[in-house]
């Protein structure tokens, strides 16, 4: 960046630069043109008034007292009277004469008569001489529209030392303020995967590269929870998986000790229970895995009154339940997930429900809103958001049992969101009341 920055710095100086030069240049000669012609028209003037005085019979030889030494005095034939001395014995160099009441006529002339110069600025003045009309020429070298190689030659010059300067200054610049990018850029290549409580340097002034190490450091912050949440989500799982696969182990070993004293059907029973929770488990965390991977979902309109209409008839439920369900409240999304989200939370609220369990659908705000509600000793607010979690257990009431895998209301969390909405539990006069609220389909 650093590179990138002087170069871009250096082209656009010099392009800058040249441009100025370009623009100023026609100024420069405009301005150093009319100060020579004005240089010899006052040549021209002063012999003017000394010929006006003295011609013809006291002319005298036209002494230079400007810068202009190109001066001839011309009578009204076209003789040179009079010359200064570079011009003397030429001829007349010019025969331009003034128009109507003019005194005076500029111009350019063009010969091979003077070595060096080929066109000249001109300035003639009219002097009536007895009679006659005479004319007093003043030649300066004509300035070209590059003003002269010396000066181009300066000024690409200076350009090019100004923009030296100037990416030298950028350079420098640059690299003082990504000093603090290499110091985050260094600490983030030290940073581990066991090493994450370390945090990049802020910036001493509340600028843009602090915002970035401010940004850095909420992202290892994120990073760090992420990390130690899936560290606990390994340890439980890997706990949870293990559990099934042990007591299945025993059992088999002990069958195989005492063979002949064992129930085979009755151990094949016993362990075909324990594969079935653990297919569970591991089919609970592929489910968990997909959503999380944020696959793809369907877009089909669902009334969620029907849904829960359908979940109930497709499996009865050991506690009553009563239902307060408004037709027509309809959301977009995947029916077999929000069924599966809603299975959970009928599952969940069946294992601690007392007797009953409550269902309701309504629309309210733009919003769908699905409540289970059940009866049983509820969830104390510090620990709400704690069975959202993987694997979580809380007090021995509402620990997972036998029929629980420990991930059903993180799926069911999962699926709300992943439908743009939210799943949270909210106060209750008895028991749990889960609520998910959704957008309501547009149309």
């Amino acid at each position: 960046m650093r590179r990138r920055l002087t170069v871009v710095t250096l082209l656009t100086t010099l392009c800058a630069g040249l441009l100025g030069v370009v623009l100023a240049t026609p100024l420069l000669y405009t301005l150093l043109a009319n100060y020579v012609t004005e240089q010899a028209a006052q040549a021209a003037r002063r012999v003017a008034f000394d010929v006006e005085r003295r011609a013809p019979d006291d002319l005298k030889p036209v002494a230079v007292t400007e810068s202009v030494d190109l001066i001839q005095v011309i009578d009204d034939r076209g003789v040179v009277r009079q010359a200064s001395s570079s011009l003397l014995g030429l001829p007349a160099l010019t025969r331009a004469k003034v128009e109507g009441d003019a005194m005076r006529v500029d111009g350019r002339t063009c010969t091979d008569r003077l070595p060096g110069e080929h066109c000249l600025i001109t300035v003639g003045y009219w002097v009536p001489v007895r009679g006659e009309s005479w004319m007093v020429y003043a030649y300066a070298p004509d300035v070209h529209y590059y003003i002269s190689l010396e000066y181009v030659l300066g000024m690409l010059l200076g350009v090019l030392a100004v923009s030296l300067v100037t990416a030298n200054v950028a350079s420098v610049t640059a690299g003082k303020a990504l000093e603090p990018v290499k110091a985050i850029k260094s600490e983030l290549a030290e940073i581990t995967a066991t090493d994450l409580e370390r945090r990049v340097p802020r910036s001493t002034h509340q600028d843009e590269l602090d915002d970035l190490a401010r940004t850095v450091n909420q992202t290892l912050d994120r990073l760090e929870r992420a990390v130690e949440q899936q560290r606990k989500f390994a340890s439980d799982a890997s706990h949870d998986l293990r559990s099934p696969i042990t007591a299945m182990r025993a059992q088999i070993e002990e069958a195989l000790l005492y063979p002949e004293g064992t129930d085979w059907p009755d151990t094949g029973r016993t362990v075909l229970a324990s594969l079935e929770r653990l297919e569970a488990i591991v089919t609970d965390l592929l489910a968990l895995a997909r959503l999380e991977a944020s696959a793809p979902l369907a877009a089909e309109p669902v009334d969620l009154a029907d849904l829960v209409q359908e979940e109930l008839a497709r499996r009865p439920r050991t506690k009553r339940v009563r239902r307060g369900l408004s037709p027509g409240v309809v959301v977009s999304g995947d029916r077999i997930r929000l069924s599966r989200l809603l299975t959970n939370l009928l599952d969940n609220a069946e294992r601690h429900a007392e007797s009953m369990i409550r269902v309701t659908v309504r629309a309210h705000g733009g919003l769908a809103v699905l409540e289970v509600v059940d009866d049983g000793e509820g969830i104390p607010p510090e620990h709400r958001e704690k069975v959202f979690q993987r694997f979580v257990r809380l007090n021995a009431a509402r620990s997972r049992d036998a029929g629980g895998t420990g991930l059903g209301l993180p799926i069911a969390r999962e699926i709300a969101r992943a439908h743009n909405g939210s799943l949270t539990i909210e106060d209750s006069d008895l028991g749990a009341r889960f609520v998910l609220q959704m957008p309501l389909r547009s149309d």
